[in-house]
């Protein structure tokens, strides 16, 4: 990998090195780095999937990118490798004392040459100027965009209505986890993130501190399950916020609505959504938030009608070899 300096007449040594999942200490200080990064922009670099796997030992396919500056931490990049269809896709923050020195391009760079000729998907969380600015001076296009949207929990909430037959009843750890992650993959079949999940994706999040199986909603008809409301709630001052920045005030997240197939049409997805919105209500929270892609107008317009609104927006970059990759493949 490269090193030496990131620009004319800098004293800086840099070095950059990638490798499979990290040992406990250079983890440790990417965490470490991350949290300065977010206290300083406002919202986490990274996303909850990345956050994961430096916790709980990293997926072995996936490359992690170290930027080292005169023997110190000063960058990370980790670069998911495992998406067959829509290719490459990774996630890179600069420590906050060491920016403005051209690292963000030198570690961008390093995670092009880590993807290979396929072309990088990178993203930027919170859509700050200043990504905007490195993404276009690397030669990158914006091509998605995810919005958080809230909502306030103190106004009205309306009651869900479930169609007959439908049971709810709440996660049963040691239970569920089979079903669930077979409907999961059938509601996001055209979900390539989502609907790729697998057992190890949900064991990780059981792990977590946030996990509450009593928030977490499962609709049955005959005794199969049919649909799902996820709810997560971010912690206060003494916990990290997570993914999105969420301050320190306790907010509440639509983690996951999951309707199968066959139940489309019948407002499942909208009764569970309001089962999740009530829970959250009843453990005094203010505020709820979710996370939409800016195409899907069916899912805002629901979550609209539901009274949320779009409060911040995270958003994907291409390099110039992926956005010709995607335009070669469309025109087949």
């Amino acid at each position: 990998m490269p090193t030496g300096s990131p620009g004319a007449g800098s004293p800086d040594q840099v070095q950059v090195t990638a490798s499979g999942p990290l040992p406990a200490d250079e983890a440790a200080q990417v965490l470490d780095l991350i949290r300065r990064a977010a206290e300083e922009d406002g919202v986490s670099p990274l996303s909850e999937h990345v956050m994961l796997h430096l916790r709980y030992g990293g997926d072995p396919r996936a490359r992690n990118v170290l930027l080292w500056r005169n023997g110190a931490l000063a960058g990370y990049g980790h670069l998911d490798p495992t998406d067959p269809v829509a290719g490459p896709a990774a996630e890179m923050v600069v420590d906050p004392a060491a920016r403005r020195r051209g690292l963000g391009l030198v570690l961008g760079r390093a995670l092009e040459t880590e993807a290979g000729p396929a072309g990088l998907r990178l993203w930027a969380h919170g859509d700050l100027p200043a990504a905007g600015r490195l993404a276009a001076a690397a030669g990158f296009q914006r091509s998605r965009a995810l919005w958080q949207m809230r909502r306030s929990l103190q106004t009205h909430i309306g009651r869900p209505q479930f169609a007959v037959g439908i049971l709810v009843r709440t996660f049963r750890i040691g239970e569920d986890e089979d079903a669930w992650v077979a409907l999961n993959r059938r509601a996001f079949a055209r979900h390539p993130e989502q609907g790729a999940w697998t057992r190890e994706d949900l064991n990780m999040r059981e792990r977590e501190p946030w996990f509450d199986p009593d928030g977490f909603f499962l609709a049955e008809r005959d005794g199969h399950l049919v649909g799902f409301h996820w709810t997560k709630i971010h912690g206060g001052a003494d916990k990290p916020a997570g993914n999105g920045g969420h301050g320190h005030e306790p907010i509440g997240e639509v983690y996951v609505v999951g309707v199968d197939p066959a139940e489309r049409g019948t407002g499942l997805g909208r009764a569970l959504t309001l089962t999740g919105l009530r829970y959250l209500r009843s453990r005094g929270l203010a505020q709820v938030m979710l996370y939409v892609d800016e195409t899907n107008t069916a899912a805002i317009g629901l979550y609209e009608s539901l009274g949320f609104a779009h409060w911040d927006t995270d958003v994907m970059f291409s390099s110039q070899a992926m956005v010709d990759r995607e335009a070669t493949a469309q025109s087949q």
